[in-house]
């Protein structure tokens, strides 16, 4: 088995910072948070 991304969804909710990502994409609008 390989490691999965390490840049994942579920990884950024870990992370402060990428709750902010998270946050930011979704007032643009985005429908897919991670490409």
């Amino acid at each position: 088995m390989w490691k999965k991304r390490t840049h994942g969804f579920r990884e950024r909710m870990k992370t402060k910072g990428g709750r902010m990502v998270l946050k930011k994409r979704r007032m643009k609008g985005r429908k897919k948070l991670s490409a």
